[in-house]
């Protein structure tokens, strides 16, 4: 059984809906999974998982939360090479480019994206909930 993960920061519950979704569909996959906020997530943590989920929106000029999310995941990105990861977010405005970003970031670490990564404008809807299972069923 994978261990699993979901790692998160979201301000209005757009984000925290999408890594429920992507916990379930890693669940659904028979992995044993944690659902993490980023303020309670350490780079001591990253060896512990098998693959990590990681969900932030995007914020200001299309960039991730800099208040917990941002320094949580600097601190993480040297114990990403050879992780298997995959990243999900909402957003309010622009077109991705925060994902665009953040995706070349983490190939730049050495880190695997297992899949396509998962955004969605404003509040998830259906299609974008199926999506975050597929991923986090892609995570296991």
């Amino acid at each position: 059984m994978s261990k699993i993960a979901v790692v998160y920061w979201s301000g209005t519950g757009n984000t925290e809906a999408m890594a429920a979704a992507v916990a379930e569909g890693a669940k659904n996959q028979g992995a044993e999974v944690s659902v993490v906020t980023a303020a309670n997530f350490s780079p001591d943590q990253v060896g512990s998982y098998d693959a990590i989920a990681f969900g932030c929106p995007s914020m200001g000029a299309e960039q991730l939360e800099e208040g917990e999310f941002e320094p949580m995941f600097t601190n993480c990105e040297s114990s990403l090479r050879g992780k298997n990861i995959a990243l999900f977010g909402s957003y309010g405005w622009g077109d991705g480019e925060w994902m665009r970003s953040w995706e070349e970031r983490c190939t730049d670490d050495g880190a695997n994206l297992v899949c396509d990564s998962v955004i969605c404008n404003e509040a998830p809807d259906d299609e974008a909930l199926a999506a975050c299972r597929e991923l986090g069923a892609a995570l296991a």
